[in-house]
């Protein structure tokens, strides 16, 4: 199979979608602009023109409620934050319009609204434009929210999502957007609330999503060479949630970290430990481990920012802990986001 990186990936899910339904149509802040959000608008604007990829002012509650009006009308949006922070102001048109309209109206069709958003660090962006709004917009019944950790995934997930009926949420975290893998050609559907083993192993469950499953990989291989297995669930889809996966490779371990990109309170670390404490719980042999945020908003500075958000090095610590082991060795591990120079 050939290699893609990660915004490849969505580019060609977009434009296959487009040139198989012409209902479908990309608005977005900037999605005709040289960059196209890291790429992955520019080939969709190229091949179909500003009629179908439309450049939007800064009005993110007017473009999501114009977009749940066309999804009533038999169009298929797929709306563009460059940031999934300005999400919370489109927040009243997602929750209150689209993740309800099928439940109030009785409508099979719905308003199959698919919004793409921008999460994660990167060149010190702060409070206000690094925030990752899953566990926000996760607790809505009626939206599905996934988070893609691979090319493949970021493909499958988008084409499912243009070829459903549920409104969807895909964030995608800036860290990834040059991380290659093997995608197929086809536009092949991956389904929400099926996660995947990205890292088979027997000592402990590493629970994660999007940037935090490569870190999770990075964190099993540092302890592979100390002797400790571990196995890496990425979940995928917050909403729906695969509960069987989470709990089965718990069941192998008898230990679960959950590593999660947001804070530990009321987010998906603390869902995903909630699901194990309620269906798996005789299987744990130690109390569950969350690595998430610290408990405040994001620094702007270079160096607090590296201090602040979870990475390879405290997974792993997290995973001595739970098997009984000395800390690992810090290491310099490269920086995800290096070369990152924004804003997309």
């Amino acid at each position: 199979m050939r290699t893609l990186t990660y915004w490849q990936a969505i580019s060609e899910a977009t434009v296959q979608c487009m040139a198989d339904d012409p209902s479908v149509f990309v608005a977005g802040e900037g999605v005709d602009d040289d960059k196209g959000i890291y790429g992955t608008t520019r080939a969709a604007f190229e091949r179909f023109g500003p009629t179908r990829v439309i450049d939007v002012p800064n009005s993110e509650n007017a473009t999501a409620g114009i977009a749940v009006g066309a999804a009533a009308m038999g169009r298929r949006p797929l709306i563009v934050h460059s940031r999934a922070d300005f999400l919370f102001l489109a927040m009243d048109a997602l929750v209150n319009l689209a993740a309800k309209w099928r439940y109030m109206y009785g409508d099979q069709g719905g308003v199959p609204v698919v919004t793409r958003a921008v999460v994660g660090r990167g060149w010190g962006q702060g409070a206000t434009h690094s925030q990752s709004p899953q566990s926000v917009f996760g607790h809505f019944p009626g939206l599905n929210v996934a988070m893609p950790a691979s090319p493949a995934d970021a493909k499958g997930l988008l084409v499912q999502a243009l070829r459903a009926g549920t409104p969807t949420l895909l964030l995608e975290n800036r860290g990834l957007y040059r991380m290659e893998g093997e995608v197929p050609e086809e536009p092949v559907s991956v389904p929400f609330g099926r996660g995947r083993i990205a890292r088979p192993g027997t000592d402990v469950t590493v629970v994660a999503a999007s940037l935090m499953v490569y870190e999770a990989e990075r964190a099993a291989a540092l302890l592979a060479e100390r002797g400790v297995s571990v196995e890496v669930v990425d979940v995928r889809s917050i909403r729906p949630l695969d509960e069987e996966l989470i709990c089965s490779s718990v069941a192998r371990t008898g230990r679960l970290v959950v590593a999660d990109t947001s804070w530990a309170r009321y987010g998906l670390a603390a869902e995903v430990a909630a699901v194990v404490a309620e269906k798996a719980f005789d299987s744990l042999r130690r109390p569950v481990r969350r690595v998430t945020l610290p408990d405040c908003p994001a620094p702007v500075s270079h160096p607090l920012e590296e201090a602040y958000h979870p990475n390879a090095d405290r997974i792993a610590a997290a995973c001595l802990e739970m098997v009984g082991g000395a800390p690992p060795r810090t290491r310099q591990l490269p920086d995800v986001t290096a070369g990152f120079i924004g804003p997309y």
